[in-house]
């Protein structure tokens, strides 16, 4: 029997349409449909011929298509932002949104095996047309990849010992569910800590599925290009991996090292940041406990 699909309301709806200054006759694209709470927002200040674009790859997200002329939702992956622009005609746009990381809808749907809360079997594959999932990872990735993976999408200590029980483990029997993997990794999970290191070994196999530091990346570097000056940037993180990325691509246009400087010491880079960084009020917490460790950026074309 499968769950209800319900959408929450989105986190910091209010803070991160206003990061776009939305104009009426703008052009604005929204990366992470989802429940389409956003795009509602964004729709709800735009006048009639102002467009926006909104990208999901799951298809749940279909099923949450607005009814509004003004509105072209594409099924696909944002890190093809640039070529499905192109494909509706679109060069540039005012402004672009995302909402990093699993949807609520995600997380509520035991069959998708992104919770800890249920017994289900290991998917977390956010598109289910991949072929990669949670599965294949636990019962199929060498010794070395898996404890590639728990150090640096889970920042694991244990990552090293974790993967060698794990391959010690499938020899006899394959890993199928959560369930299992919770038992085979019972050793690492102290009562008192259990929910926090359960998350992060959750948090690095989901990354390493979807490939969600890559698609970050590589969306990242095509936002300044698809800007109209004095666009905006719009988003939400949920993780100090995925903040880092897009703190110093803000900052630096780069994810390492240092831009050139000239003579004088100075550098260039294609945005600046508006603003200082945006975290939920305790109210909003206290409503949706998603929010809790959701940080908002926002940056502007030069």
């Amino acid at each position: 029997m499968k769950t209800t699909m319900v959408y929450h309301n989105p986190v910091l709806l209010k803070e991160t349409v206003d990061g776009l200054d939305v104009k009426a006759d703008g052009v604005y694209v929204d990366v992470t449909f989802g429940g389409g709470g956003h795009s509602k927002e964004i729709l709800s200040r735009l006048g009639e011929k102002g467009r926006l674009f909104a990208f999901d790859q799951d298809e749940d997200a279909l099923k949450n298509k607005i009814n509004d002329p003004r509105l072209t939702l594409i099924h696909e992956n944002f890190r093809y932002i640039k070529r499905f622009l192109r494909f509706h005609g679109v060069k540039q746009v005012d402004g672009v949104l995302a909402d990093f990381g699993v949807s609520s809808h995600q997380f509520d749907v035991a069959e998708r095996g992104f919770s800890t809360r249920f017994e289900a079997d290991l998917d977390m594959r956010m598109n289910q047309q991949n072929e990669l999932s949670a599965f294949h990872v636990i019962n199929n990735y060498e010794e070395h990849q898996l404890k590639q993976v728990f150090l640096e999408y889970g920042e694991l200590r244990a990552a090293p010992a974790m993967a060698r029980l794990i391959v010690e483990y499938r020899k006899t029997e394959p890993i199928i569910t959560g369930v299992q993997l919770k038992s085979v990794l019972r050793k690492f999970l102290p009562p008192r800590h259990e929910n926090k290191v359960l998350a992060q070994i959750y948090q690095a196999i989901r990354i390493e599925v979807n490939q969600e530091i890559e698609v970050l990346k590589e969306f990242l570097e095509q936002t300044p290009e698809l800007l109209f000056k004095g666009g905006r940037l719009s988003f939400i993180s949920y993780h100090s991996l995925e903040d880092r990325l897009v703190k110093r691509f803000i900052r630096n246009g780069m994810f390492e090292g240092e831009p050139e400087r000239d003579m004088f010491g100075n550098f260039e880079v294609p945005l600046k940041k508006v603003n200082g960084l945006i975290v939920p009020s305790k109210e909003e917490i206290k409503a949706n406990n998603r929010a809790r460790s959701a940080k908002l950026r926002i940056a502007e074309k030069l």
